[in-house]
């Protein structure tokens, strides 16, 4: 779930290191980068300074460096705010590179202050054929692994949806919890395919917290909260779940158009442990059925996928890099496993039995691979 975090979030955020750049400005001298591919951006509480807002279009780095002391997060944009590329979770002074694979045509720029909101946005053009992106047999192998795999996963998410939904439109309650989270993992797997869509993720996945101004709260999480808190389903709650089902159809037949690279695998892997850090070791993105320990697992599934599709191409470029991801995917994995409960209806521990030494625990495995994982888009753009 891609909506802005309650300054509760945030604050665990930067306790963890796992914080975001801060405020956006427009600042530039309308010259290009020449050629050298990397946009510098400089963020502080109040504004972000961009080096260039144009540049050659292609692999385009963002050289991003946070002097700011609160939380944001940085996307590029194309028309009808479908995600090109965005990273969360770059905390007060460090500083980070964002690898994309960027066509000709117009952009947005959007810093949030605070990881909420519509952001402060400038526009930005890339310009050229786009013809320097040479992409090797193996990654175009990945790539189109990658599209099935998230049509599958779309496919086989529908059925499941439709055992919740049904249960809701019964007036099951128990019925519909034991089918609510087994539900959301095709979703939460590959999530940032749908986000890339730009309006489905607020219809399905956003927490009350995360409403934008005048929006409506529908989808999975309304639901949890009737089902867990009210423990009672109402007339609306049956209208919301036929919704529901609607749009997830509509994410479904979407995913085959989704625009899917290299650096799009690598950057989504990197935010699915975002997502993992920001709402899953918190406890606030399953805040009432306490299911997070399934869509955690569910995200590391997502992100380590889309990591061995492209792992060739990366341990030719990197070996020590898909060394330590691979020992750090396994670490994670491991410590969920010991989460594992068979007499839950998903197959994992409730998380308000999972103490703050254990969730701890989960935090720095999540630290400790999110950080190789956000260099994978660099090793995969190499040209070797």
């Amino acid at each position: 779930m891609r909506a802005h975090r309650s300054s509760v979030v945030a604050a665990i955020a930067v306790a963890t290191t796992l914080t975001a750049v801060a405020g956006c400005a427009e600042k530039s001298d309308g010259k290009s980068t020449g050629g050298k591919g990397t946009i510098e951006v400089t963020a502080t509480d109040s504004e972000c300074t961009l080096s260039a807002k144009e540049f050659p279009a292609g692999h385009v780095q963002f050289a991003v460096e946070n002097k700011g002391s609160t939380v944001t997060e940085v996307y590029v944009y194309a028309p009808g705010d479908r995600i090109v590329t965005e990273r969360e979770n770059i905390g007060p002074g460090t500083k980070v590179e964002i690898t994309a694979e960027i066509k000709p045509g117009a952009y947005e720029v959007a810093c949030k202050p605070g990881m909420k909101g519509h952001g402060i946005r400038q526009q930005v053009k890339a310009t050229g054929k786009g013809a320097a992106v040479k992409r090797s047999p193996k990654l175009d192998a990945a790539v189109a692994a990658y599209r099935k795999y998230a049509q599958e996963q779309a496919d086989q998410t529908i059925p499941k949806v439709k055992k919740f939904v049904d249960a809701v439109k019964d007036g099951d309650v128990e019925a519909a919890k034991k089918t609510y989270a087994l539900s959301r993992v095709g979703w939460e797997r590959t999530e940032p395919v749908a986000e890339s869509f730009g309006n489905i993720d607020p219809k399905v996945d956003t927490r009350e917290d995360g409403l934008a101004g005048g929006q409506k709260w529908t989808g999975w999480h309304k639901l949890e909260k009737s089902l867990w808190e009210k423990k009672k389903i109402s007339g609306d709650d049956k209208k919301l779940a036929d919704q529901l089902m609607t749009d997830l159809k509509d994410w479904q037949g979407r995913v085959g158009k989704a625009v899917i690279n290299p650096t799009t695998m690598a950057n989504g892997a990197k935010e699915l442990l975002d997502e993992v850090a920001t709402g899953k070791v918190t406890g606030e993105e399953e805040r009432y059925s306490h299911t997070d320990l399934i869509d955690f697992h569910a995200n590391v599934e997502g992100a380590q996928k889309a990591y061995e599709l492209l792992k060739p191409v990366a341990k030719k470029n990197d070996p020590a890099l898909v060394k330590e991801l691979d020992k750090q995917f396994e670490a994670i994995l491991g410590q969920l496993d010991k989460h594992r409960d068979s007499k839950s209806a998903d197959g994992f521990a409730s998380y308000d039995t999972v103490g703050k030494g254990e969730r701890k625990t989960l935090s720095d495995n999540v630290n400790a691979l999110a950080e190789p994982l956000s260099k994978l888009a660099a090793a995969v753009a190499v040209t070797k």
